[in-house]
């Protein structure tokens, strides 16, 4: 018998003796058994050396020495395929771990400090008790109960005895964790967003009707555009024939105000383009309010005009004493003063501002219009339609008189189709959001502008160019009635 003891093993390592376990086998191979107190490691170098000396035609090593152990507790020496003549007087540890995850079962223990050696057994013995559904913690404090969570999502606790055992959720709509296990996601500020892997916070995009970027702006731009260069030729032929009868007739300067207000309506779509500032903001609002009305304002001259003018044609009528060049221009002067008056008001109490909203999109800032008072501009909105609606009411009314150059059909057309844009718009407005709501103004100064044009000096400037033999006093004063 032959007994290698662990403080030899240890005296040879102090003198600076390199342990071979070939040394052990050639002088102690005649042996007949192996006492071997040392660790797993040198054990199962030494069972593999012996196993290479057996040889079975020698009579004194037919079969490898059996080898026992009272240190070694590795598992694997369990396998008789691999060391089949190693023996030992321990359990091995896989029994030791599954005692000990039984006793961390047995009293609700969840959170538990082990200390392992940094190899395969440890990682072996670790594996046994997370199998186990224990949360373990080594020389650095990680839970191996679950996987890592990534950044953009944070741990959430499962619903089990373990508390330290957790899910992985990605972090909410507008938050952020750019660390590995977060406990929590960090909300991004009101002007940032995340990105698609929610692990940074990105800038918001701005939304507005841009000159750069977005194609309703250059379709809008060419529109208004388009509108001023028309108006300005029809403008333009009123001008070269303004001694003709279709065009003194029923106030041509009441008709160039009202071309020149639809000049200044169709520039104004410019002010709901690009970025809105404060004093874009002011001006947008109130422009078209005011310009508006003055066109308003000379239709309705127009049309009471029309309807003195009948009047008076009675012998001994009162209405005679209307009959002179300031009735239509006060009309024009006072029903326009009401509206600058409601909008000087609104831009001294509570002018409309540029403003950032936040809120109706998560991902995008919308640079807006903040209208300040919405008593002032719905008051201002609610005007221009009392305007429109007395003049189509009067126009409506006086449609069918005498006249060959009666515009008050035209008018009535006109206001029809400037009531109806202007009603639809209001709801449309309230029911969209950011960019879209510019583009519902726009589209209402845009109708209504050309509607007024069309509907008013269409008609007219067809004579004047291709029906010249109507524009004839004679062919005026003939077809009354």
């Amino acid at each position: 018998m032959y007994v290698v003891m662990r403080d030899r093993i240890k005296s040879e390592k102090c003198e600076g003796t390199k342990v071979d376990s070939t040394n052990y086998i050639d002088g102690l191979r005649h042996k007949d058994l192996w006492i071997l107190s040392i660790s797993t490691d040198f054990l199962v170098n030494i069972a593999r050396d012996l196993q290479n000396f057996y040889v079975p035609s020698s009579p004194a090593m037919q079969a490898p020495p059996p080898q026992i152990s009272y240190g070694a507790s590795d598992p694997s020496l369990s396998d008789r395929l691999l060391y089949p003549h190693v023996f030992r007087m321990v359990q091995n540890n896989h029994i030791h771990n599954m005692a000990i995850s039984e006793l961390l079962e047995h009293f609700g223990w969840t959170w538990v400090g082990i200390i392992l050696s940094d190899d395969e057994t440890g990682e072996i013995e670790l594996q046994i008790l997370i199998n186990r559904g224990s949360c373990l913690s080594l020389q650095i404090p990680v839970s191996r109960c679950s996987d890592q969570c990534s950044p953009g999502s944070r741990k959430k606790t499962r619903e089990t005895i373990h508390s330290c055992c957790y899910d992985c959720d990605p972090c909410s709509e507008g938050e952020i964790s750019n660390i590995t296990d977060a406990e929590n996601c960090i909300k991004c500020q009101s002007d940032e967003w995340p990105n698609e892997k929610r692990d940074r916070c990105l800038p918001k995009v701005l939304e507005f009707i841009s000159y750069q970027n977005d194609t309703m702006a250059s379709v809008f731009s060419g529109v208004s555009v388009f509108g001023c260069l028309v108006t300005g030729f029809i403008f333009r032929i009123f001008i070269s024939h303004r001694d003709t009868p279709i065009v003194k007739a029923n106030n041509r300067n009441l008709s160039y105000l009202l071309l020149f207000s639809i000049i200044l309506s169709f520039l104004s779509i410019f002010l709901f383009l690009g970025c809105p500032t404060d004093v874009t903001c002011r001006f947008r609002e109130t422009s078209f309010g005011i310009f508006f009305s003055v066109a308003v304002s000379s239709l309705l001259a127009k049309t009471v005009m029309v309807c003195v003018a009948f009047k008076s044609t009675k012998p001994g009528s009162p209405w005679r004493k209307w009959l002179n060049v300031k009735l239509p221009y006060t009309i024009v002067l006072l029903c326009s003063s009401i509206q600058v008056v409601i909008c000087v008001i609104w831009l001294s109490i509570s002018p409309p501002f540029q403003d950032f909203d936040t809120q109706s999109y998560p991902e995008k800032i919308i640079i807006q219009c903040n209208e300040g008072s919405d008593i002032c501009f719905y008051s201002m909105l609610g005007y221009m339609g009392l305007l429109a609606a007395v003049s189509f009411v009067l126009a409506f009314m006086v449609r069918t008189l005498p006249d060959s150059f009666n515009e008050a059909k035209y008018i009535t057309f006109s206001m029809l189709l400037f009531c109806s844009v202007w009603i639809s718009m209001i709801p449309a407005y309230l029911s969209t959001r950011g960019k879209y709501m510019v583009v519902v103004e726009i589209f209402a100064v845009m109708a209504s502008s050309i509607g007024l044009l069309g509907c008013v000096f269409f008609p007219k400037c067809f004579i004047i160019m291709f029906k010249n033999e109507k524009n004839r006093k004679t062919d005026l004063l003939g077809k009354r009635k």
